[in-house]
């Protein structure tokens, strides 16, 4: 194993890192800090969120910054305000023996005039998210042909979340001879064309195997029945008493409501979606930072560029859609040497889910067996013994107090004493496990017992067809791809951001079906979401976006609003048909009521020459002049020749 002083790492560097505690260089610094050193080389870095990426980008860049010419000379873009915060924190440590050295980070939701400010008196590395700086830029006020280096942290993710054409427009305006370097959890085609495009001859880089997760990672899989996921997961947060861990879910929706039980029932836990402001996810993250908050429940994008060290446990409610989500998920964990567990808690419904995630990270879930009320109950003690005994007993300060509280307690034995300082913490446990029911493992004939409550759900209960209206304040939006044409959530998002460059669209709730889907965007932005994405043409295929109706689609029946009318037509049919005959005899109107006016029965085949009579009864034709027009195949209509 080399050290950093062979990988080329200047003494100032050296001697802040050591006292951050750094020693030895991790696989991903090895690789990467000496050919980053060096001019014209360009590298696609393929490794798991924790492997030590910011400082194998981060040194070097720092070593090559001429301090004394005060103007951009390094960008380093990342997806999210968090990620963009850490990474300047940590060049700031990295330079810390460098007199002079200026890092900026750049990220909405903050102050755009200190921040112009800061870029006019002269910075020497940026480090942004590509929406403020594309705004620094049209201002004017960022300039980037100074720039000698570029990288691209999470790329992959930035890519996710529809940054492709604000990459793409920075990229161009910085110069061609640069050094580039991407850095990527996975390896995706959309990451294989940009670097195509905007590297040279570029080193790829792999650390581990492509798109495999973390090796210190150890995924468990706890399968139950949808009804009772919640309660599983409480069970595995009670087993765990010192987990300290993010907890994933799909939706905004679904992230607020898992955090309100939590809390409700006691936890130290909180939420962090989209909905949140800048200012409630900063106290937020400053309370899980500091542990104040033992469990973080948050969507996939919140959570991105999320740098939190020593997590024990990542907790997926239900897997995602995309494998590369789930990598990203389990890398918040076992990070730097340490080890870490994600557990999946999902039905039988997600099983093929898991199986082709096994396939990709290369590693197999081990299928665990939900804890039983006295496991936990014995976990919990343990852990009350153990704080017990770590207790700091400050004699000093008790001292005084500690005749009486002898007077009070000495009726008391040993034994007694400890029983009851247990059961004071330890009853609540107790009473709760005691009377809950085990939760049971389904079974793969389960299956269908599962599956039907849904189906009759899907095709039409009035219970269902008013979960699927839009949340308040939005309108849900029907559009004609799906996932046969390769459209999941991160492309729809991507599809609307790339068409909405003018303004932030705030997008809810995606429905994904086969050939079509549905999203919920703001009300006051539909009608410019229906306007732009109408006009747009996808791979020769029209675009068609419009307002759905009520049924949402969660089934392939379509969901604009002519089906919710087809469905009532059909419904009355049925109705009538299913009446008995009696009463639908009585019912039944003649046909000249219904408007008739001529018997039952197969029509003359001369009925033409009625309609050249004046009174269209079934009186006598009047007689017709000039020849009988021949009606047969050949001579129907046929021209005659002109003399």
């Amino acid at each position: 194993m080399k050290t950093f002083e062979e990988l080329g790492v200047s003494p100032e560097i050296r001697k802040a890192i050591e006292e951050m505690g750094y020693e030895n260089p991790m696989p991903v610094q090895e690789e990467v800090i000496p050919y980053l050193l060096g001019e014209g080389n360009d590298v696609v870095a393929l490794a798991q969120t924790g492997t030590g990426k910011t400082a194998a980008f981060g040194l070097p860049l720092i070593q090559k910054i001429n301090v004394k010419n005060r103007v951009p000379q390094a960008l380093i873009l990342c997806p999210t305000r968090e990620l963009c915060l850490q990474i300047a924190g940590d060049l700031n440590d990295y330079s810390k023996y460098i007199d002079g050295l200026k890092v900026l980070p750049v990220y909405g939701g903050s102050s755009i005039e200190s921040q112009i400010r800061m870029l006019k008196s002269g910075v020497h590395i940026i480090v942004a998210t590509p929406g403020r700086l594309i705004d620094l830029m049209e201002r004017k006020v960022a300039k980037l042909d100074t720039i000698g280096n570029v990288v691209m942290d999470e790329a992959d993710e930035m890519l996710n979340m529809g940054f492709t054409d604000s990459i793409n427009s920075i990229l161009e305006k910085v110069p061609e001879d640069r050094n580039t370097l991407m850095f990527s959890a996975t390896m995706s085609p959309e990451i294989s064309r940009i670097s195509k495009q905007y590297l040279r001859n570029a080193k790829e880089i792999t650390i581990g195997t492509k798109n495999e997760g973390s090796k210190n990672v150890n995924h468990i899989a706890y399968v139950v029945h949808a009804k009772d996921k919640y309660a599983a997961l409480k069970r595995i947060a009670d087993y765990y008493p010192q987990i300290y861990g993010i907890i994933f879910c799909r939706t905004r929706k679904e992230t607020q409501e898992i955090a309100d039980k939590l809390i409700q029932d006691g936890y130290n836990a909180d939420s962090l979606h989209g909905e949140l402001s800048q200012a409630q996810r900063d106290l937020v993250m400053q309370k899980f930072r500091q542990r104040h908050l033992q469990l973080l429940v948050a969507t996939d994008v919140a959570a991105r560029g999320l740098d939190v060290n020593d997590l024990t446990h990542v907790i997926n409610y239900g897997l995602p859609d995309d494998t590369e989500s789930y990598t990203h998920r389990s890398g918040r964990t076992g990070r730097a040497g340490k080890t870490g567990i994600s557990i999946a808690i999902i039905n039988l419904r997600e099983r093929g889910k898991m199986r082709e995630i096994e396939r990709i990270i290369n590693k197999k879930f081990i299928v665990g067996e939900m804890p039983t009320g006295k496991q936990i109950c014995e976990q919990q003690l343990i852990k009350l013994i153990d704080d017990i005994e770590k207790v700091k007993v400050n004699e000093e300060e008790i001292e005084s107090f500690l005749p009486g509280i002898y007077r009070k307690l000495e009726w008391l034995s040993k034994e007694d004493l400890i029983k009851r300082v247990v059961s004071m913490e330890f009853n609540r446990f107790l009473e709760y496990y005691s009377n809950a029911p085990e939760i049971e493992t389904p079974t793969v004939t389960d299956r269908r017992g599962e599956r039907e409550p849904r189906e009759r759900k899907e095709h039409g209960s009035s219970r269902e067809k008013t979960e699927r209206k839009a949340e308040k304040g939005y309108t849900r939006l029907f559009l004609n791809l799906g996932k046969t044409d390769g459209f999941y959530a991160n492309q729809i998002i991507e599809l609307i951001n790339r068409n909405m460059k003018k303004q932030r669209t705030t997008i809810g709730r995606i429905d994904l079906m086969q050939n079509f889907s549905f999203f919920e965007v703001a009300e006051k932005q539909a009608n410019d979401v229906i306007s732009a994405l109408n006009k747009v043409n996808l791979n020769g295929r029209k675009v068609v976006v419009e307002v759905a109706g009520e049924n949402s689609g969660k089934s392939d029946n379509g969901g604009r609003k002519n089906s919710s009318s087809r469905k009532s037509a059909s419904t009355k049919e049925k109705t009538a048909k299913s009446a008995s005959p009696k009463a639908a005899k009585e019912r039944k109107l003649s046909r000249a009521e219904r408007g008739y006016t001529e018997e039952r029965g197969p029509k003359k085949q001369d009925d033409w020459k009625q309609f050249f009579n004046s009174d269209n009864s079934k009186k006598k034709s009047s007689k017709l002049k000039g020849e009988e027009p021949d009606f047969n195949e050949e001579g129907w209509a046929r021209r005659k020749k002109q003399k």
